[in-house]
């Protein structure tokens, strides 16, 4: 029988003399060791967030490390190791692809082809008229419908996009914010006219207003308004749609527009938080509807800090739900999240390269606990995505699921000395940041104060400062370059010809419409809009079966609400 040995118990257990001894003959090692001198060497002693580094990693740096309470087991409070027991080896993450452009019957047609090539769930991508409230003819328009995603008008639109889709089976994502009550609004008409009731559909709306004030700047309305048109839309899926995620608290448009790891999950949870407080103040207990609450985060290429941000995520927005919002449903405490890999990190040079890129950023997804994924293609930095592209990154998906065998085991690197005290060097930086916004008085005064805008763009400084003194290496770009590079792209590209289509097409609509029924219930929405204690999404909902435009719609509620102009940030 062998011998029993005298071990250390726990991450953080007390060195024995071995071990020590062991340390001494590495330190000596590592002492005669070489400094690198290749391209990049300047950053190896610090994350991408610059986040300083160690060499290595000891029980040391875990001795505060409590098991139970900061660690625990998979499925288990504060959800560090993820929130299902049993992680993907009961269900996989979804496959999510983020797809549209051009109309939306374009738009349809690559959705078949996507759902045929085992996609398991559609993401809706608007163009940028859409996204800030302005209809496919309005001068506004010109140059860009269809360009960054699909044009969506009306209903007419909507019933378009998902021809042939079973609405009440598929779950949809849609990414919009400003006009985010107008197209949950439409979604809702175009499935009741399949007969599918809104309480059957399930999908998520990302309706994240405040990550635009601080990074993607596709607002509509004012702060204050428009936190009132979000707390009606929880309020009214809560009531008539529980299958639907209501809002998606959007971490990866602050971290494209600059930031570190460590503010993105600072600012989206500070984010998510502020809805909270907003709900509970208009009179929803918690439990409500936290449960239908998700987040979007970003996964960049820094392997482990990925990782380490996604676990700390869970654990940070489990501890306040319960503790300081009093949260009880279980359910309540568990964030869950989708996961797009990184556009800021695609490079337009030697664009092959994305596809290894997109391939580590998806692990570091699926290893940090992910519950859906968007893979980006390898040309999405230049243009729309091709059907080739996009069926590579799915199958990146496809090949990190079932040939890796990352699946198998839950959280496979909990219990890393560096990975668990990443963790917790992301919870203190997150905490220290909320310290500062609660200075502020919350999240939109610090929006008001230009805070987040200010962090984010000194981060963003550091960042392209770092790339050019070749302190971080970026391959392709700074190192490792090809002179002449050919162009051999098949790039997807949007006719002036769509655009052309899409505005008569709105106008053929207007002339064919009940305009008399369209104004009425326009009038009604904008009574509604003064009306603090009426909830707006019935009358969006009538708006919408009436065939008024999305531009007809925001403006009447501008007339009540206003439009918001950003103060500048120096």
């Amino acid at each position: 029988m062998a011998k029993m040995i005298d071990r250390p118990s726990g991450l953080g257990a007390q060195p024995t003399p071995a071990f020590e001894e062991q340390r001494r003959r590495w330190e000596a090692a590592s002492a005669k060791g070489r400094s690198r001198k290749d391209p990049g060497s300047g950053a190896v002693d610090r994350t991408i967030s610059d986040v300083p580094l160690k060499v290595v990693y000891a029980p040391e740096d875990v001795a505060a490390l409590d098991l139970a309470e900061d660690l625990a087991w998979p499925g288990e409070y504060p959800y560090t190791r993820g929130i299902h027991p049993n992680g993907y080896r009961d269900r996989l993450w979804t496959m999510r692809q983020f797809a549209g452009f051009g109309t939306a019957a374009q738009t349809n047609e690559r959705y078949h082809f996507l759902l045929a090539h085992g996609q398991h769930g559609l993401s809706v991508a608007f163009d940028m008229p859409t996204l800030m409230g302005y209809d496919s003819d309005a001068p506004q328009s010109r140059g860009e419908v269809g360009k960054c995603g699909v044009a969506i008008d009306s209903l007419v639109d909507m019933e378009v996009l998902f021809d042939g889709i079973d609405m009440g089976d598929i779950t949809s994502s849609m990414t919009i914010n400003g006009p985010a009550c107008i197209a949950l609004a439409q979604y809702i008409a175009a499935a009741e006219k399949k007969g599918i009731p809104r309480a059957k559909l399930g999908g998520t709306l990302q309706a994240d207003i405040l990550k635009e004030y601080i990074a993607q700047k596709e607002w509509i309305f004012p702060p204050r308004p428009h936190m009132r048109i979000i707390v009606d839309m929880i309020e009214f899926c809560t009531r008539e749609m529980p299958k639907w995620n209501t809002i998606s608290i959007s971490g990866y448009h602050i971290r494209e527009a600059g930031s570190t790891a460590a503010q993105e999950l600072a600012f989206t949870l500070a984010d998510g938080f502020a809805y909270v407080e907003a709900c509970v103040a208009a009179g929803m207990d918690v439990d409500s509807f936290a449960g239908r609450l998700s987040f979007f985060f970003n996964s960049h290429i820094d392997f482990f800090e990925e990782i380490a941000k996604f676990r700390a995520a869970r654990r940070i927005y489990a501890r306040h739900m319960r503790e300081k919002y009093g949260a009880k449903d279980p359910r309540s405490w568990q964030l869950r999240f989708h996961t797009q890999t990184a556009g800021c990190s695609a490079t337009a040079q030697q664009p092959e390269n994305n596809i290894v890129r997109v391939a580590f950023e998806a692990m570091a997804a699926v290893l940090g606990g992910t519950q859906s994924l968007h893979t980006n293609s390898m040309d999405e930095v230049m243009a729309l995505p091709t059907e080739k592209s996009v069926e590579i990154a799915l199958r990146t998906q496809q090949v990190l699921a079932y040939e890796t065998n990352v699946t198998n085991v839950v959280d496979p690197l909990g219990g890393s000395y560096y990975v668990e005290a990443l963790t917790q060097e992301m919870e203190d930086a997150a905490e220290s940041y909320f310290a500062q916004i609660a200075e502020y008085g919350g999240v939109i005064e610090a929006i008001e104060a230009g805070f987040f805008q200010r962090e984010i763009a000194d981060a963003s400084y550091r960042y392209q400062r770092s790339i050019e003194t070749r302190d971080r290496v970026i391959v392709g770009v700074n190192a490792f370059v090809k002179e002449d590079e050919p162009e051999n792209l098949n790039l997807l590209k949007i006719t002036e010809e769509t655009e052309r289509g899409q505005a008569a097409s709105v106008q053929d609509l207007r002339a064919k419409r009940d305009g008399p029924a369209v104004q009425r219930t326009l009038e009604r929405l904008q009574a509604a809009c003064r009306d603090p204690k009426d909830n707006l999404m019935p009358h969006l909902i009538d708006c919408a079966n009436a065939y008024a435009t999305e531009g007809e719609i925001v403006e009447a509620m501008a007339s009540v609400f206003g439009r918001y102009t950003e103060q500048a940030v120096l």
